[in-house]
């Protein structure tokens, strides 16, 4: 196949319609893209709560522990 028959080719499968198939199955390519961003993202969302959690847990402490010495 020359360059010419494939790029007209190329040109035809992109203008023609889609089947009902073909949308269907790129809706379901972006509905799992979509999930695994969610997922993502909620993983680093847990992250940061338990992070957050320990750094206040750990400054309280050397608060309360700062605050006994002034006494």
């Amino acid at each position: 196949m020359t360059f010419r028959e494939t790029t007209i080719k190329y040109i035809k499968d992109i203008l023609r319609p889609k089947t009902i198939y073909e949308v269907i199955y790129a809706e379901l390519q972006e509905a799992h893209l979509r999930k695994l961003e969610a997922e993502t993202a909620a993983e680093y969302a847990d992250a940061a709560i338990e992070y957050n959690s320990r750094r206040i847990e750990r400054l309280k402490q050397r608060l309360f522990e700062h605050a006994e010495e002034d006494v």
